[in-house]
């Protein structure tokens, strides 16, 4: 981690003191990623990952170094585990009997109220 000044309001908190957090991390360095998990990351973080093969984040969201340097540090994790995820195949459903009848009976009430709401014909 690299800290710099950061920029925005602060007074003269911003001009003194460096509170902007640069986190780097190797790619190659993350441990307990399977391989098609390693690869998952690299292409969806691409636009994340330098040349070095590093991912980066910048933060200067609080005034306070440590503050950002935990949000970098959680920024980072959640950032990783997301493009880790893979999701599960959905397994195709069918309603069951039960759940046909009581749509039939929904449509067949919502048919009977818009039928009584037309004029009576004397």
């Amino acid at each position: 981690m690299t800290f710099a000044r950061s920029g925005g309001s602060g007074g003269q908190n911003v001009n003194k003191v460096n509170t902007k957090v640069h986190a780097v991390i190797s790619i190659e360095d993350i441990k307990g990623l399977s391989e098609t998990e390693h690869y998952l990351v690299c292409q969806r973080l691409a636009h994340d990952i330098n040349r070095d093969g590093q991912l980066f984040i910048d933060v200067q969201d609080e005034r306070f170094q440590e503050r950002n340097r935990e949000i970098a540090l959680e920024r980072m994790e959640s950032k990783i585990t997301a493009a880790a995820h893979t999701a599960k195949k959905r397994k195709p459903t069918k309603p069951t009997k039960a759940a046909r009848e009581r749509r039939l009976k929904f449509k067949k009430g919502r048919a009977e109220i818009k039928k009584n709401r037309t004029r009576i014909k004397f």
